[in-house]
């Protein structure tokens, strides 16, 4: 019932910034989003979440560099990512659960994915 449509995606050189968008359908009722990535060979691993309270968890990898917001009046869910490093290389996944979910990957709802990588 919910659908997500990743955009923002790309090559950028270590150091570099990148600003990630969401858009969403139904994401007002929906308890969670998170961004989620995956690289080659690796699980899918949680980056940050938020909730319709605006609990916000992020992991420790990008504390102090990335930052996760939400537009309600535009159901987009944004990640504005700096100081990108090699190792943030991967498929970025938006997702959406009626839950709070945090870091977890059992949501129930995912985008198609945008690259972003970095060298």
């Amino acid at each position: 019932d919910v659908q997500l449509v990743e955009s923002g995606g790309g090559s950028v050189q270590a150091g570099g910034d990148l600003k990630l968008s969401c858009t969403t359908s139904g994401a007002t009722w929906d308890r969670s989003m998170a961004w989620f990535r995956q690289a080659p060979g690796k699980e899918r691993e949680g980056v940050a979440a938020i909730d319709s309270d605006g609990r916000i968890d992020y992991a420790d990898s990008v504390k102090g560099r990335f930052t996760i917001s939400k537009d309600d009046a535009k159901n987009t869910l944004y990640l504005q990512m700096n100081s990108l490093r090699p190792e943030d290389t991967a498929m970025y996944y938006c997702a959406a659960d009626k839950l709070w979910l945090g870091l977890s990957r059992n949501y129930a709802y995912w985008g198609q994915g945008t690259q972003v990588t970095v060298s």
